[in-house]
């Protein structure tokens, strides 16, 4: 296989599935660092995402771009709900305990998923996307938009995480929660903030998974190894982490295909993890360890 090859079958779809991973790892480390546990409905709350878009594009007729500001609002509405219903009464209990009940939850939201939508595939657009031919880097629109959208979001996350209040709030949330909550932080406001956030980041990352393939009941339970992968692999709490993890994790996905099926490339990615959780515990940027 020549180099260009190997960036156009591997490189390049690396990099588009690492930025939806990447998403999703953001998410995770976000209730990590506030939260202080394991989210393990993170992917189905990322199908649910997806499929929220599908209903406005189906009801309405619109693009669906034009889709995933109502998707991400939503779904941000639906994670406070969540916290609200199940995770608020288990804050002061053992962690595990919560990490549990976000299990069942995401097994909660697969079913909705799987009665309202049904378990057949479906499409936000009819037809084949074809690549477009840059100089010989055969790129998609869609992989194009992807990448984009991912680097706006992160750039404005971070924005909002060391320019504003509400951001500081959560980043002091992070270091301390006592002396935040010393400092007269609102905990409840920031656990809101922080909930809406992680929901929008889910549908994102599931409406993106959406574009770039195709939606499925059982895609948020396919999503979740890699993208918890990416978040440790980057570090746990780390933001630029999440980043990086997912866009290594992405690239090794893509890439092992030359030596195993594809459908097996998830292997790759409990491989990684395996090897972070033994080698180095706090991941690339030292992020907390699980």
């Amino acid at each position: 296989m020549d180099f260009l090859s190997f960036v156009n079958f591997h490189l390049v779809p690396g990099i588009v599935i690492g930025s939806i991973y990447a998403l999703g790892a953001i998410g995770i480390t976000l209730v990590f660092s506030i939260m202080r546990h394991a989210h393990l409905a993170h992917g189905d709350m990322a199908a649910l995402g997806a499929y929220i878009a599908l209903a406005v594009v189906a009801t309405f007729g619109v693009s669906p771009y034009l889709a995933l500001p109502v998707a991400l609002l939503l779904t941000g509405v639906l994670a406070i709900g969540i916290d609200k219903l199940f995770y608020e009464h288990l804050r002061n209990r053992p962690k595990i305990l919560t990490t549990i009940s976000s299990l069942g939850i995401g097994l909660m939201l697969r079913s909705v998923v799987q009665i309202v939508w049904g378990v057949n595939t479906a499409a936000y657009a009819a037809g084949i996307s074809r690549p477009n031919n840059w100089f010989g880097l055969r790129i998609k629109t869609t992989e194009l938009i992807t990448v984009g959208s991912t680097m706006a979001i992160v750039a404005g996350l971070i924005l909002f995480l060391t320019r504003t209040k509400w951001g500081k709030a959560m980043r002091a949330m992070s270091d301390n929660r006592n002396l935040a909550l010393l400092s007269g932080i609102d905990n409840g406001k920031v656990v809101a903030l922080t909930w809406l956030i992680v929901g929008g980041l889910c549908a994102a990352s599931g409406f993106f998974l959406g574009m770039n393939t195709e939606l499925k009941s059982m895609m948020g339970w396919n999503i979740i190894l890699p993208t918890f992968a990416a978040a440790i692999l980057g570090g746990v709490g780390r933001l630029e982490g999440a980043i990086v993890g997912g866009l290594i994790i992405g690239i090794i996905e893509e890439a092992s295909v030359t030596f195993i099926p594809t459908e097996y490339k998830a292997v790759s990615s409990f491989a990684v993890l395996l090897l972070v959780l033994l080698i180095r515990p706090t991941g690339i940027f030292r992020g907390k360890i699980l």
